[in-house]
């Protein structure tokens, strides 16, 4: 099987599996048609075990089908899917202060409130998804107001608790690299030159305080001017978390014709991040490491769960459109193979979510607060359209090589 044959199999088997399985699941046994919203704790059939609803999940779900009906298909049920769960985000899940909650009961009474920004920035990927696939530019403009209250917050104009005392000054990889793909989908539906600034901001951030070259890794936590802090907490890398900014990163760099300097900062953090992240002797992607190698805090530190892998799958196809290097064609396959040998469940459908070290299965729930229908759909989406792209290329180059 050549190359395109190779990247055409994929295509094929995404758009099936996206449209045959990931999205029937969940709008079958998730979706509230009663109340709105999505469930998400969901055992290995299907069937509700705790009717908590994930604010995140609100967001990402509305997200994902909205994401789907413009990049897939025009699937009006996704499309209404979309449209019933971000009823119930502006219904039930904002607070007076204009903050989310993160958790809900079924009928949208406030259970938990945290001081993350998640809610608020899966929030607005959704509304700004829907306003390109409704072609209302009305939730355009709340995305941009959601996202202004991000940065607001995130920046301490707006009440937000810090997670630390402030006796320790350190600061968190996690917003910052969301905050690039946040802005990059709004920008897609509405203009406004905070999305590039914060962006290139963003990317800046990245660079200058959470890379550290002599580890050959990008950390999880820094000082607040980007120091390294020798501790549990200061030396934690998080390969799936890495391996995502790596592709967050690389998307800028095709939008920006290859940006040179973004696609080896983008390829330098995949490199770095798959060294540490890719388990030599079980294979998959890891949770977590340390720097210095020292034993990590987090108990499921050894574990394998399912997002990493679909980040690792997305940035290596961005590497290997970027490079054309084989050596990402191969990191690919290795962790295609890997992934879909452990995590897929072929009786009931959908995957698993939760391995041991060995691949061995830890619990069979197809669902929880943390996770639900996301970064799989989210992989086959980009996937449908990274392969088919790159199967292009492909055969333009062949058609080149029988005309010379």
């Amino acid at each position: 099987m050549n190359n395109k044959e190779y990247f055409d199999f994929w295509n094929k088997k995404y758009r099936k599996d996206l449209t045959e399985d990931i999205m029937p699941f969940w709008l079958k046994n998730g979706l509230d048609k009663e109340n709105g919203g999505i469930y998400t704790c969901l055992d290995r059939n299907g069937k509700i075990i705790d009717t908590t609803k994930s604010v995140w999940f609100q967001g990402r779900f509305a997200f994902i089908c909205a994401y789907a009906y413009n990049k897939v298909e025009k699937n009006k049920e996704w499309l209404d899917a979309s449209k019933n769960v971000i009823d119930f985000i502006e219904k039930y899940c904002f607070d007076k202060d204009g903050r989310m909650f993160f958790e809900v009961s079924a009928t949208g009474c406030p259970i938990r409130k945290r001081r993350y920004l998640f809610s608020e920035s899966f929030a607005a990927i959704a509304m700004s998804e829907y306003s390109i696939a409704s072609n209302d530019k009305s939730y355009a403009l709340k995305a941009l107001n959601l996202l202004k209250m991000i940065l607001n917050c995130s920046k301490g104009d707006v009440s937000c608790p810090p997670k630390y005392c402030d006796s320790v000054e350190m600061i968190g990889h996690s917003l910052t690299m969301i905050l690039i793909n946040t802005c990059s989908r709004i920008m897609e539906a509405i203009e406004d030159p905070i999305l590039e600034e914060t962006i290139n901001d963003s990317i800046s951030t990245i660079q200058e305080k959470f890379l550290f070259p002599e580890f050959k890794a990008l950390l999880e936590n820094a000082g607040k001017n980007g120091e390294f802090i020798d501790s549990i907490n200061g030396r934690i890398i998080n390969p799936g978390h890495c391996i995502e900014t790596s592709w967050f990163i690389l998307n800028e760099a095709k939008k920006r014709n290859w940006d040179p300097q973004l696609k080896q900062l983008g390829l330098k953090i995949l490199d770095w991040s798959w060294e540490w992240g890719w388990d030599k002797e079980f294979g998959g992607i890891i949770n977590f490491r340390d720097c210095k190698n020292k034993p990590c805090q987090d108990y499921a530190h050894d574990m394998k769960f399912w997002w990493p892998q679909t980040e690792a799958l997305i940035a290596t196809l961005y590497a290997y459109q970027a490079t054309g290097d084989d050596k990402y064609i191969e990191m690919f396959r290795k962790t295609s193979e890997w992934t879909y040998s452990h995590f897929p469940d072929s009786e009931y459908g959908e995957w698993y979510g939760y391995l041991h070290r060995d691949g061995t299965l830890s619990q069979n729930a197809k669902g929880n607060i943390f996770k639900g229908p996301f970064h799989i759909p989210r992989m086959m989406i980009k996937g449908i359209e990274l392969t088919k792209e790159i199967a292009i290329a492909k055969l333009e180059e062949k058609k080149q090589t029988i005309v010379v």
